[in-house]
């Protein structure tokens, strides 16, 4: 394709400086009576100041006014002033325009970091020359705007500055592009230049190397606990520039891809596996929607193993990557071979679920007794999909995957066991005093007994029915959640307990010890109304409302723990159920 824009000549290399005749000592007089004004009103865009300041003394358009050798424009520019830009670029000349601050900025440099696109036009329309000026040896103002992730600035000035850039300018450009987001910017310097698809940086890289190493920016899994995933999944909240963003980054793989295919099959994979391997770096780190493009353009891939004779299905085993693990449900026969792979270590995969998954990986689940169970569905899932000969199959440490999973678990089994053991001795210390509580509050009849009958005076009322009922509930529910943790207590603790037995008895706990604390607070709020309503009616209102602040804390408190055993205990095998088709 043709290059954007006009050719255009390149200003001078050598840097142009403002005076600096009012920054010496003999003038100190000068500089505070007329640069600090001057500063203070082009940091405020107070423009009547800085008119009556220049009219006064012209010299000033042109001089610096910091130590650091900046302008007036140099300042306003900085600070957004869009009319005291406007207004002040009148008053200049052209060349007056491309001075250089100490540092060697131009007012155009600090108005692309600044992201101000109405003050870049103001002087480009004055100066032509402007987007080619360099700070020094180093960045234009397009790589000052890019490398600070100013999109639309950048998108601007890049038809006004590519025609003036090297090829060593141009990949440079591009992949700072790409290292801030701007995608859209990368992929119009792609379709102007396609020999950007196998271009390197600085680490011998190409841009899908840098790419294969960003799961976020394609969507990838967050480490929002289970159930904040839920919620926000159901919410139906999405962050629309995330969105968009990412359908960008999809479409620049999309495209350097398919410019990387047009060559032959030896530098394709030569390209893709070095320095790096491009298909395991981002199986490693879970780039689904990456490797989906990659893989459907190319599916011989599916049969490329790394340095150790692992697949991408090996590796996303080891590194607990579901949703790439789950292509292999798409791949028909070409599954049975190739589970069959063993590693250097021969290692099978189904040894590779048995080893500790990475710490990232197990913090996605709270408490290390709901990250042992989902280690065990790991490995049950696995199981599934590999021959009955590779279960019992050892390793070069004579290990079979059973062995292997239970010595590399045995730290995590004890702190589950552990973290288990404290959680139902506190709740079941809570328990037994409730139990105790609502045991010795069904003899206490509020209101007392009538004298002639010996039955409760309150017998027939409303209140005292749900006093009755209530504690009842009360006593029932913590006396349910005092055996539960009895069991988990006594439990022997083996490694499939943590499955399913251990989390629904903790489940089944902490959902009762909830009720009998609701149900115990409705029989002390009813016998505080039936034993004070007559005097003190607001007295037991105010009662009756607050008995529910522990209430309120406990659903607070444990609510995210419970909804995850719940999410992890009945939902973690639908991690393993693929949303959409990776090769189509």
């Amino acid at each position: 394709m043709s290059s954007p824009g006009p050719q255009s000549t390149p200003a001078s290399t050598e840097p142009k400086h403002p005076s600096r005749h009012l920054l010496e000592k003999s003038k100190r007089e000068a500089y505070l009576d007329l640069c600090v004004p001057l500063h203070k009103a082009a940091i405020k865009g107070d423009w009547d100041t800085a008119k009556r300041i220049l009219t006064n003394n012209p010299t000033l358009l042109s001089a610096s006014i910091t130590k650091g050798w900046q302008t007036a424009l140099h300042i306003a520019a900085g600070a957004r002033h869009i009319h005291f830009v406007e207004e002040l670029v009148k008053m200049m000349d052209e060349e007056d325009l491309a001075l250089q601050d100490k540092k060697e900025n131009t007012a155009l440099s600090l108005a692309a970091e600044a992201g101000s696109i109405e003050i870049a036009k103001i002087m480009i329309q004055k100066n032509k020359f402007l987007p080619t000026i360099q700070t020094g040896k180093g960045p234009t103002p397009l790589f000052k705007a890019a490398l600070l992730g100013q999109s639309e600035m950048a998108c601007y000035l890049y038809p006004k500055t590519y025609p003036t850039l090297s090829e060593t300018n141009r990949n440079a450009l591009f992949f700072s592009c790409i290292d801030t987001g701007l995608y859209d910017l990368a992929m119009k310097m792609l379709e102007d230049d396609t020999t950007l698809a196998t271009a390197s940086n600085s680490k011998a890289e190409t841009a899908l190397h840098v790419l294969a190493r960003r799961p976020l920016e394609f969507g990838g899994r967050s480490t929002l606990g289970m159930c904040s995933r839920l919620m926000k999944s159901f919410s139906g909240i999405e962050d629309s520039y995330k969105s968009s963003k990412q359908t960008k980054a999809l479409e620049l793989v999309k495209c350097l891809w398919n410019q990387i295919l047009k060559h032959d099959d030896d530098y394709v994979m030569c390209l893709i596996t070095e320095p790096s391997e491009v298909l395991f770096d981002a199986t490693r780190l879970g780039n689904y929607e990456f490797l989906s493009v990659l893989i459907n353009a190319y599916p011989d891939l599916l049969w490329e193993t790394d340095d150790e004779n692992r697949t991408i299905f090996h590796v996303a085993v080891l590194y607990r990557h579901a949703s790439i693990f789950n292509l292999v449900h798409e791949t028909g026969s070409i599954k049975d071979i190739i589970v069959t792979f063993t590693d250097d270590e021969n290692n099978n995969i189904l040894h590779l679920a048995a080893k500790l998954a990475p710490q990232n990986q197990l913090n996605l689940v709270s408490g290390a007794a709901l990250q042992m169970q989902r280690e065990l569905v790991w490995f049950e899932e696995v199981k599934k999909i590999v021959q009955p000969l590779y279960i019992d199959m050892k390793n070069k440490d004579g290990k079979t995957p059973q062995e292997l999973f239970t010595s590399e678990h045995e730290g995590l089994l004890c702190k589950g066991e552990s973290w288990m053991k404290s959680t139902a001795n506190s709740c079941m210390l809570v328990a037994t005093i409730i139990t105790t509580v609502v045991f010795s509050a069904a003899f206490t009849i509020p209101g007392g007994i009538a004298d002639n009958t010996g039955a409760p005076k309150f017998l027939k009322d409303t209140a005292f029915i749900i006093f009755v009922i209530s504690d009842g509930v009360a006593l029932f529910s913590s006396s349910t959640s005092m055996l539960m943790f009895l069991y988990i207590l006594t439990s022997r603790y083996a490694e499939n307990d943590f499955l399913k037995s251990l989390p629904l008895k903790l489940m089944v706990g902490l959902a009762s010890l909830f009720i009998s604390m609701t149900s115990m607070m409705i029989a002390f709020s009813t016998a505080f109304y039936l034993s004070c309503h007559d005097g003190l009616g607001f007295v037991s209102d105010f009662i009756f409302i607050f008995a529910f602040v522990p209430v309120v804390l406990f659903v607070f408190l444990q609510y995210p723990l419970l909804c995850d055993m719940f999410l992890s205990t009945y939902y973690s095998g639908l991690i393993f159920q693929p949303r959409k088709h990776m090769i189509q």
